[in-house]
């Protein structure tokens, strides 16, 4: 018993208030509405507000949305969720397994994700409403002609240091090891 407090407790402490307010804030932007009055993942908890917030990033993505049912209609919404934001480009590390939103398994991972979609609308131009977290870093490639990276090899870096000459021979430090047999 006291393993299952150990991992729930370390589950718990995953999760973070004022980003689950922040991604709250965000996916009410996005419907025009807010939550209902309950806890956060008692709204998530079905999926149907995480379908409803894809459908607006990218409309008909989820065709079907269960309202009504049981626990399988839930854990299909969470599956529709997740296979339209893996299609939308978020990647799969940042997915969460529907266990986790429909039995309130791992909220933080749940909203881990709903961050890393909020960042993935920032690549997709035709989607003009408000994102989520920092803007992804993209791709500088640089192209160099032959003759700068042959320069370039020239030349020592200044990380490679100098050490004009010098050599570590002769250098002791401290005591040296000693044995000594029979005693």
């Amino acid at each position: 018993m006291a393993l299952e407090r150990q991992v729930r407790a370390k589950i718990l402490g995953k999760r973070d208030p004022e980003q689950e307010r922040e991604a709250q804030e965000w996916m009410e932007s996005i419907l025009g509405q807010k939550f209902p009055a309950v806890p956060y993942e008692d709204a998530l908890c079905d999926g149907v507000v995480l379908c409803e917030v894809m459908n607006k990033l990218k409309p008909g993505s989820i065709p079907k949305i269960n309202r009504g049912g049981g626990q399988f209609k839930m854990m299909e919404n969470a599956n529709n969720f997740i296979k339209a934001i893996e299609a939308y480009g978020v990647p799969k590390i940042d997915l969460f397994q529907s266990i986790d939103l429909c039995e309130k398994k791992d909220i933080g991972q749940v909203t881990g994700c709903i961050f890393a979609l909020g960042r993935t609308t920032y690549r997709h131009p035709e989607y003009q409403g408000p994102s989520l977290g920092p803007r992804p870093a993209e791709e500088n490639k640089r192209e160099f002609s032959d003759e700068v990276i042959q320069a370039g090899k020239t030349v020592i870096g200044l990380q490679a240091g100098s050490n004009q000459g010098a050599s570590q021979a002769g250098q002791n430090m401290g005591a040296g090891r000693k044995i000594i047999l029979g005693k």
